[in-house]
């Protein structure tokens, strides 16, 4: 396949994705917004309690 037939092939599959979704409703952003906020401080969490024991162990 040549550069031509491989950008037409991606933005018929671009199209296609498009027609597929669809926007969220009000509940499903904000369970979206709620899970994405827990993920971020589990994982500033776990980096925190990191540094603290390797600042404890390097002492």
């Amino acid at each position: 396949m040549n550069i031509l037939s491989k950008f037409v092939s991606f933005l018929r599959e671009c199209k296609r994705v498009f027609q597929v979704t669809k926007k969220p409703s009000k509940t499903e952003f904000m369970a979206i917004v709620k899970v994405s906020a827990i993920g971020i401080a589990a994982i500033g969490a776990i980096g925190f309690i990191i540094t603290v024991i390797f600042q404890m162990v390097l002492r």
